[in-house]
């Protein structure tokens, strides 16, 4: 037996609303380590045999109750020690839905909540890079 790799891919997805004439993005509180309790994208771990589109709707809706028709790939983060559990690599989407929608925190959520891309909390692992990313792209749409 060869080599294997100890690198696990996630994925994460910035899912926009406009409301009140302000652009907002979901962010969800953490129920597990690490980052506890930390505001961060929805997003986990890509399944065995699952491609990473259907990995980030899947895990929008598990954590949030929010299914898309579309995402986009925004790009991989994939910089060592990002994630203190272990290498992680993740492919980050971004999604948009109409104001109507609000969401439900489930699985590893423990709330969720719309912030104005003005108004953001800390946030957990590189999640900060992974939105102002998203914000450069959906600005220049």
């Amino acid at each position: 037996m060869g080599y294997i790799s100890k690198i696990f891919v996630t994925v994460d997805v910035v899912l926009f609303k406009k409301y009140a004439d302000f652009l907002h993005i979901l962010l969800i509180k953490r129920k597990n380590e690490p980052f506890r309790d930390y505001w961060a994208l929805p997003g986990g771990f890509v399944d065995e045999n699952e491609a990473l589109e259907v990995a980030a709707k899947r895990e929008l809706s598990e954590e949030t109750s929010i299914s898309v028709e579309e995402v986009a790939q925004i790009k991989a983060y994939g910089k060592p020690f990002r994630d203190p559990r272990s290498h992680m690599v993740t492919v980050a989407f971004y999604g948009e839905v109409g104001e109507e929608v609000i969401g439900k925190a489930a699985d590893d959520a423990k709330e969720l909540k719309w912030f104005r891309i003005d108004e953001l909390p800390p946030l957990a692992f590189d999640h900060l890079d992974i939105v102002r990313d998203a914000i450069d792209l959906k600005t220049k749409k």
